[in-house]
């Protein structure tokens, strides 16, 4: 079955929801310039309402290695996200910590999917290319093109992701999981849960 990430998250409610659909994991956002972005107590909320199977992600952009593991810890994050242009040596210090990690990588821009292999990683996130924020930006792409890459590579599929495409996705780019954010929203950083729950229908129905 493929791998579904709920990513940020904000309320404990949307946790406990996404708790009893048993998705995979669900990420917190520690990025002031995100609608999404939490303050460590609340992330703990948030991933004390989930059951101990799902994965709880740290989402973060370029912190240092100090600040990534203190805010994972603080918040319940067995797993950190990198999501901007860190290296590969901070990658290695966070899994050498006992993380789970997942390192964001693009098609079009830097850091791109051609340097993933310097990368160790539990998992890649693969966009197209950013927008005004680090990340999809809710912008559809040819998942198409990323089918090499996550033929290679456990990669999750994200960007522009929805209920009413998601299906679609998995079809064309063919990857280890998916993950969605805006695409589960009724406004920034407002999670529905009726949106979340027909994008876990949608994904499981492929597999039936």
């Amino acid at each position: 079955m493929s791998f579904i990430k709920i990513c940020g998250l904000t309320r404990p409610d949307t946790a406990r929801f996404c708790s009893a659909l048993r998705v995979d994991a669900i990420g917190c956002v520690f990025f002031p310039k995100s609608p999404r972005h939490l303050d460590v107590k609340t992330a703990k909320r948030i991933t004390d309402a989930v059951s101990p199977d799902i994965l709880t992600v740290a989402v973060m952009v370029n912190p240092d290695a100090e600040t990534a593991i203190r805010t994972a810890k603080e918040a319940g994050c067995r797993a950190i996200q990198l999501h901007g242009r860190e290296s590969p040596e901070l990658a290695a210090r966070l899994m050498e910590e006992g993380f789970f990690l997942i390192k964001g990588l693009y098609l079009h821009q830097e850091p791109s999917t051609a340097s993933a292999s310097r990368y160790p990683a539990d998992r890649f996130l693969v966009e197209a290319s950013s927008g005004v924020m680090p990340g999809g930006n809710a912008k559809t792409w040819d998942w198409s093109a990323a089918r090499d890459f996550c033929q290679k590579y456990p990669a999750l599929l994200a960007g522009g992701l929805s209920p009413l495409n998601v299906r679609e996705a998995l079809m064309a780019a063919g990857p280890f999981g998916v993950d969605v954010s805006s695409g589960v929203e009724s406004a920034p950083g407002i999670k529905d849960h009726e949106k979340i729950r027909a994008f876990v229908e949608a994904v499981r129905s492929l597999e039936i």
